[in-house]
Order: C-alpha cells, then structure tokens, then sequence
C-alpha cells in the first residue's frame, strides 16, 4: 500500500518504520525540519506538507492535539475518494467523531485507531491498537495496522477506541502520579528509592508504569523524553471532558491532572512526563 504518515515524532517515527519495513510505500510528514531530518536519517522519505506528500490509498493521522487534527482535516479539501484514514491520534470521542463526519462527506473512509504502549512498543511493532469503525474498512487497513501491533477491535463506530483509550489514559494518568508519589515517600522515610523501586515493582503493588517510569524518576530533569509533561496535561484534560460529559465522577483523575499542570506551570511541559515528580519537594 502507499502511505502517508502525518505526524512522525518520537511515537510517529517508530510507527511510521514499522509499516516500511512490513513492506509498504511511506512518506512521512511533519511541520518539523528537525523530524523530517531525522525521518530521512532512519530511511523514511520524508516532507513538511501533505501537499508534498504522493497520492495514497491509506492517510495516518498521528497528530498531538484535537485542533491539530482539525486543521489537518480542514486542509485536505473535499475530494477524498478510495483514500482510507486511520485517525491514532489521542483527540477523544468528540473530536474524531466530528473530523471523521467531515472526511466521510469528503468520499474517505475512515478508521478510529488510537494506540497505547509508548515508543519503546512503538519500536518493536507491539503496540496495542483500539480500532473501531465499519469492519469493511479496518479489514483493509489491517496489513498496516498489523504491522505497528496487536489489533483490538473494540466497535462499529467512529468514537468507540477513543473511548476505550479515554480509559487508558485515566489509568495511565493515574499510575504515573501514584509512582511519583510512592517513591517521593520512600525517599522521605529515609529510604534509597532505588532500591525501594526494585523490591516493590515485582509484588501486589507493582504496575507497568512504575516499572517503566519509575527509574526515570531516579534520574535527573534531563531524563530523555520519551512521552512529555504537556502530552498528559492534554491528555487528562481530555479523560476530565470525557468524564464531565457523561457525568462520570473521577476524583483521582483530577488530582493527577492538577500535578501535571503543576509540572507545566514549572516550565517542565516538554520535560519527559516522569518529571512530574519533582511537584513533590
């Protein structure tokens, strides 16, 4: 299939590799100079509009925000026909409900297929993929998606898998900040972290995120960015709106999504996410 990957940054790249090496034409496309960069160094064709961008049977969108997605989809125009669009993007139930509407009366399918397991998943092609849409249209598009993870098909309509990853991101929210939380006592109970980390994250009170975060943790402000601050301030932001308008109430949620706010306002929003732990003095 010919692909275009629209948003190839520290998530986006791996993907976008992935369906390469399954044996796919993919051009990347990135507003970013320094991702492109980096997307040709790796390989990967690679330009800064979707207008550069061949014609392709299947369109990507990995974008980081609603808005973006919006303009993205604002921008394509009105003539879409035989062109599928996987929308991986975390934008919540709303926003791809309302862009894919659009992209549909434009002659596109369209595919809900938000993603869950971090670069690192995102590298080896493992990541668990919450697809929803008309059945018809995630069947051709499987030899893509299978190749950046495990498929999950989780409903019939636009909506369905960001609903599903609404849920995640809650548990990732939350987990995260729990971690924080955990090893700032340990520390002040006069306790090595580390070594706390280590005799815990096996037991009843281990979880994936304290395995994975934690150690960062452990290290300083400079830890490389795998997942940033302003990606779970947006992204808690968006599980607080889900919640609101379904009348769900989420009270741990909101205290996480105060902490990563905090951790904003410290000037650590493109700080890798593990940095909320220093809103713990």
């Amino acid at each position: 299939m010919n692909v275009t990957f629209i948003g190839i940054g520290a998530i986006g790249l791996p993907m976008a590799l992935q369906i390469k090496r399954a044996g796919h034409e993919v051009t990347g496309v990135d507003l970013s100079s320094r991702a492109c960069e980096l997307a040709r160094e790796s390989g990967l064709a690679a330009v800064s509009s979707l207008a550069a961008a061949p014609a392709a049977d299947v369109v990507v969108a990995m974008v980081a925000t609603p808005q973006q997605l919006a303009s993205l989809v604002e921008s394509v125009g009105t003539r879409l026909d035989a062109q599928t669009w996987i929308i991986m993007s975390t934008v919540g139930p709303d926003a791809v409900r309302e862009q894919g509407e659009r992209l549909r009366a434009a002659g596109a399918r369209v595919v809900d297929a938000p993603v869950t397991g971090g670069t690192a998943r995102a590298r080896t092609g493992q990541l668990v993929i919450f697809a929803s849409g008309a059945r018809t249209d995630i069947d051709a598009v499987r030899p893509v998606l299978d190749a950046m993870g495990s498929v999950r098909v989780t409903g019939a309509s636009l909506g369905d898998g960001q609903a599903i990853k609404v849920v995640n991101q809650h548990l990732c929210s939350v987990h995260i900040v729990a971690a924080a939380e955990a090893l700032s006592l340990a520390r002040a109970l006069g306790l090595d972290p580390g070594a706390v980390l280590e005799l815990v994250e096996k037991g009843a009170a281990g979880s994936w995120m304290l395995s994975d975060r934690g150690p960062r943790m452990l290290q300083g402000t400079d830890v490389t960015v795998t997942s940033s601050i302003n990606i779970f301030v947006k992204d808690s932001d968006l599980v607080a709106e889900a919640a609101n308008s379904c009348g769900a109430h989420v009270p741990l949620l909101a205290i996480a999504n105060a902490r990563y706010r905090e951790a904003a306002q410290e000037g650590l929003g493109l700080r890798d996410d593990s940095r909320v732990i220093e809103t713990w003095r």
